[in-house]
């Protein structure tokens, strides 16, 4: 089979949710994602000493590998709106746990593994194409991104939607710096 199809077979959640063998791979993947050796880099860490100063309000982020926690970023002020692959997530009733002990299920020999509490289909809990965004999450970046005084757009090309769509109209002027 072609990479192209294939590639994204097992990025589409119609896939994913529809053919086993297409989650079988995609747990297979899983193992070895670049996010469990990446690490953060010099605009992490700025990011970080932004926080540290006390002028980091919110940190929305599209990227899944959790960087920004691991360059020391409060969990609490980064909002993942495209989810994280630290988590995986059942289709069915919603459990969330950590990835890594559904990780070492697989490599027990359980190619695709069920929810454990309902017998529902698991996935990494980030959004895959085809799959709604979470509302609350956008919902808390957008009312972030009106809030700021300040919007630092770093290392995206912003065509991504919604987060590349118009910002909502602030509550306030900004200052001027």
């Amino acid at each position: 089979m072609d990479e192209g199809p294939q590639a994204e077979k097992l990025s589409n959640i119609h896939y994913y949710v529809a053919d086993p063998e297409i989650r079988k791979k995609s747990w297979q993947a899983r193992l070895a994602h670049p996010a469990w050796t990446a690490q953060p880099n010099g605009g992490h860490a700025a990011i970080v000493e932004l926080e540290r100063r006390g002028k980091l309000h919110a940190l929305i982020t599209q990227n899944i590998d959790g960087l920004h926690q691991k360059a020391g970023n409060s969990p609490e002020r980064v909002i993942e709106v495209h989810g994280t692959v630290h988590d995986v997530v059942c289709l069915s009733c919603g459990w969330k746990g950590p990835m890594q002990a559904t990780l070492d299920r697989v490599r027990s020999g359980e190619s695709d593994p069920l929810c454990a509490r309902c017998g529902g289909i698991l996935k990494s809990d980030t959004i895959s194409f085809g799959q709604a965004l979470v509302p609350e999450v956008i919902d808390r970046a957008m009312l972030a991104a009106a809030e700021a005084d300040l919007f630092i757009s770093v290392g995206t090309s912003l065509q991504v939607y919604p987060i590349a769509g118009r910002y909502p109209q602030r509550r306030t002027p900004a200052r001027a710096w």
